[in-house]
């Protein structure tokens, strides 16, 4: 029998890991991610902005952004369409610094140069500028978002939607977790949790928005997940019902049994 003192042992279990480079842009899994502090390395570290609104664009508002694949590469980030259409280049600093509204947060955020805006403007059809963005500064909650595929399975259930646990990246969670009881993560708030070398120590559940209706590869809404959700979760103060847990990260852990994703922290 474990007590809430030991180290829960989750890396056998990581079915993937991801993020997106670009806030909004298609949630994609890795083979290898990087942690340090702040969360995985790469995640958001770039974002969209309207000016002349003076805030950051937000999923939920422009949904079609999904559809869009980003990836850092040797060359620098690479933006593909659905379309086929493509750059890739090294977003230069334009030497401007703005602050943007991010859900009610303002937030610094230093502006580019490059093909990158130009593609996106023309693919959302507004006037949007790519924006290199402090770590965390457009992540909604903790750095680490963890979802289970019992709980996915429960949810895909109840909404007649049995394809669930394909589409994890719905959620956008940095880690899908194996497992058999739903809602079992629940039972880990404060519990610090192994995956990889990184150490993790749990957090509250997390609150849901509309984003979680749309789907994960083309941003078209296809389903009522939001709606089903609220019929049997708990909601927060604002009437959000919640799905999955936050984590932190606080640290590494000695040499253990490696598995695939391989995860790995850095101190930042």
């Amino acid at each position: 029998m474990t007590t809430r003192d030991e180290v829960l042992e989750l890396g056998s279990s990581v079915l993937s890991a991801g993020f997106a480079p670009v806030k909004g842009t298609r949630h994609l899994s890795y083979p290898e991610v990087r942690f340090d502090r702040a969360g995985p390395v790469g995640d958001r570290q770039y974002c969209l902005v309207d000016l002349a609104a003076g805030r950051v664009l937000k999923t939920v508002e422009n949904s079609t952004l999904m559809a869009v694949v980003s990836t850092v590469t040797d060359g620098g980030l690479e933006i593909t369409l659905p379309t086929g259409e493509s750059v890739c280049a090294a977003p230069e600093p334009a030497g401007e610094v703005v602050t943007s509204n991010y859900w009610g947060r303002a937030v610094d955020l230093e502006l580019t140069e490059g093909p990158h805006a130009a593609l996106m403007s023309e693919w959302l059809d507004r006037d949007v500028h790519l924006a290199r963005a402090p770590r965390g500064a457009v992540v909604f909650n903790a750095p680490v978002s963890i979802v289970t595929t019992a709980s996915l399975r429960d949810l895909g259930t109840r909404a007649d939607h049995p394809d669930l646990t394909a589409e994890a990246a719905r959620f956008r969670a940095t880690l899908v977790i194996d497992t058999t009881t739903p809602y079992a993560e629940e039972a880990w708030l404060g519990r610090v949790v192994r995956v990889g070398d990184v150490l993790l120590r749990v957090g509250p559940p997390i609150p849901r928005c509309a984003v979680i209706d749309f789907d994960p590869a083309s941003g078209i809404r296809r389903g009522r997940l939001l709606k089903t959700l609220a019929q049997y979760r708990p909601t927060n103060a604002a009437g959000e019902p919640c799905f999955g847990v936050s984590a932190d990260v606080i640290g590494r852990a000695g040499a253990g049994t490696p598995h695939r994703p391989t995860m790995s922290f850095e101190e930042g």
